[in-house]
């Protein structure tokens, strides 16, 4: 199968006038060698759960990002279910440590870095909803602290450094990576609620946070190539050649569907297996 692509981002090249031929009229103007073609794609929206519209509730069901939100909470849930005996106070109050942590106070401190969802969010609001959160955050922390001990220290001081260190990108990005994702937001959740009901770590929890960190890498193998098409590129001009001779036009929604279709199947079954583990060990 042969494949042409062509992948037009933010500016175009203004096409370059040929000279006239020897011997043709003086006053015919020279023609253009191509003229620039209008994208073929419509407007995409900053991802696949944005808002079809921005502005006021729309702007903060986007930031949210509803089913990665849902799918790293997953992973507390997981992690606490790993525990020989689940508390259901903690487990609450590990869900709601966070959902502001990463849910509220992550979000916006990257919706501030750029601008990526194209929110209309004011600038202090983000600023604003990111420290309450934050602080929340770390105060559900202390509390849990004051009556788990302090095996629970290192995550409490670790937590809300991830939090700013990767939406921020300090450190000139160091820890804003793939695997840092797959850390902060995979392998750090599960440990953390699993400490959260047995004041230590396991075996068990150190390979559950493994494997939500295989899942966070490819969550991220498959979200960095769609956010790329999404928000970067304007027009893919293309096809692909079948065996049987036939072509097809390739464009941005050819680009990105698969990995999109992946990405919603993912979140929701982890989920549900979260789910499930629960629902195992609360009844």
């Amino acid at each position: 199968m042969g494949t042409a692509l062509g992948v037009r981002a933010e500016r175009r090249l203004r096409p370059v006038a040929r000279r006239p031929k020897a011997g043709a009229a003086a006053e015919a103007p020279p023609a253009p060698a191509s003229s620039p073609r209008e994208p073929a794609s419509p407007e995409l929206r900053p991802a696949y759960y944005a808002a079809t519209r921005a502005g006021g509730w729309r702007d903060w069901w986007t930031l949210l990002h509803p089913p990665y939100t849902a799918w790293h909470l997953a992973y507390v849930v997981i992690g606490a279910s790993l525990a020989p005996h689940v508390q259901l106070s903690r487990l609450l109050a590990t869900l709601l440590a966070f959902f502001l942590a990463v849910g509220l106070a992550a979000h916006a401190l990257d919706e501030l870095h750029g601008r990526p969802l194209g929110t209309r969010i004011h600038s202090g609001v983000l600023v604003s909803v990111s420290f309450v959160a934050l602080a929340g955050a770390v105060a559900l922390g202390v509390v849990g602290l004051s009556r788990i001990g302090w095996p629970l220290l290192p995550f409490l001081v670790v937590g809300p450094f991830l939090v700013v260190a990767y939406n921020a990108e300090w450190f000139g990005g160091l820890v804003h990576t793939d695997s840092g994702f797959a850390l902060a937001w995979g392998t750090f959740p599960v440990l953390t609620a699993y400490v959260a009901q047995t004041d230590r770590l396991s075996v068990a929890a150190v390979l559950g946070g493994a494997g939500a960190f295989g899942l966070s890498r490819a969550q991220r193998a498959l979200s960095t190539p769609a956010r790329f098409v999404r928000r970067r590129v304007v027009d893919v001009q293309g096809s692909v050649v079948l065996s049987d001779g036939s072509t097809r036009e390739i464009d941005r929604t050819m680009l990105i569907q698969p990995a999109e279709r992946a990405l919603r199947l993912l979140s929701w079954t982890v989920v549900l297996l979260a789910a499930a583990l629960a629902v195992a060990r609360l009844t």
